[in-house]
């Protein structure tokens, strides 16, 4: 008889797990790397043993929502983080619970998202770089949507993304750069985290060891180059 956790999981049982991550973030349950983390094991999980380490230490799906602390109205000004001819940074664990701004005026500011408790289903961010440097660090394994302009500057991503058709975070940024930058980049690309071995990560190393996470970057390094073959035009 076959056990039950060994079942194959379907499409279907996936996504629902992921979505059972998103609310637990929105609720603060996990930061943002986390859920990065988690939702990307999620899509790569073959089995119902698999995709149960990953909501093992979280409230069953459907359970009573804990109510807000607080509430400030349907909606929240954009919070600023600025640098006029100095620097502005954030990182560390912080909570993300309305838009944000960065302004930069011959100065620098840095975000980085990745140990933040998002509460809000994306995150949104009004970039303004006036020669000056505005930074946002995001986990490699988010969607990335940079839209804007750049004038005499420059504004790009360069960022692991998660594989097309995922319901990955999604980090939405709106850049004006006038003889400045707005740079979003990954994990790829900045200082590693010092990551906690998390108890579902321990116990998937085990079922999976060190091969999983060759295949994952794997995975990611043919979507970077595929993506780059698209831009080029291949």
């Amino acid at each position: 008889m076959t056990d039950p956790g060994e079942v194959r999981a379907s499409d279907a049982e996936r996504e629902a797990v992921v979505e059972q991550l998103r609310v637990a973030s929105v609720d603060g349950r996990l930061t943002l790397v986390e859920l990065t983390d988690r939702t990307e094991a999620a899509y790569t999980a073959s089995t119902h043993a698999e995709l149960a380490l990953l909501v093992q230490d979280l409230p069953a799906s459907g359970a009573a929502p804990v109510p807000p602390v607080h509430q400030e109205g349907p909606t929240r000004k954009r919070r600023w983080f600025v640098g006029v001819m100095g620097d502005s940074k954030r990182r560390g664990t912080w909570r993300i619970d309305q838009e944000l701004g960065a302004v930069a005026v011959m100065g620098d500011v840095l975000l980085d998202l990745r140990e933040a408790e998002v509460r809000t289903n994306l995150v949104d961010i009004m970039a303004v770089s006036v020669m000056g440097d505005v930074k946002i660090i995001v986990p490699d394994g988010v969607n990335v949507d940079l839209d804007g302009m750049a004038i005499m500057g420059d504004k790009r991503v360069d960022v692991l993304e998660a594989a097309p058709g995922t319901n990955a975070p999604v980090i939405r940024v709106h850049a004006y750069a006038v003889m400045g930058d707005v740079k979003v980049i990954g994990d790829s690309q900045a200082q590693p985290l010092q990551r906690g071995l998390a108890a579902w990560r321990e116990q998937w190393r085990k079922l999976h060891g060190d091969e999983w996470r060759s295949m994952r970057r794997q995975l990611r390094d043919d979507h970077r180059d595929l993506r780059r073959d698209l831009r080029r035009g291949y």
